[in-house]
């Protein structure tokens, strides 16, 4: 299998699928990235861990719709391109 464009895209987007289904009580809050412990002071600038929970916040509630469209769009070109 070579190495193309379509592949690295297409590794994008299962990146972004396996963010988009982390559960926040399930599974987040299991290895302490829960809503409860990202809390700050004011002024405070956020640590990694709070930016990369707002990051995964961000790509479950922008990402959720188009990914049903890129997803469709992917299973269609296999299919059609194998």
């Amino acid at each position: 299998m070579a190495f193309t464009l379509y592949s690295l895209i297409q590794a994008a987007i299962l990146c972004v699928n396996a963010v988009a289904v982390l559960h926040e009580e399930r599974f987040l809050s299991k290895i302490g990235w829960g809503v409860d412990q990202s809390v700050g002071g004011f002024g405070d600038e956020p640590g990694v861990k709070v930016q990369v929970m707002t990051l995964i916040r961000s790509v479950r509630t922008v990402m959720r719709v188009p990914l049903i469209a890129v997803n469709s769009v992917c299973i269609v070109l296999l299919l059609l391109f194998g």
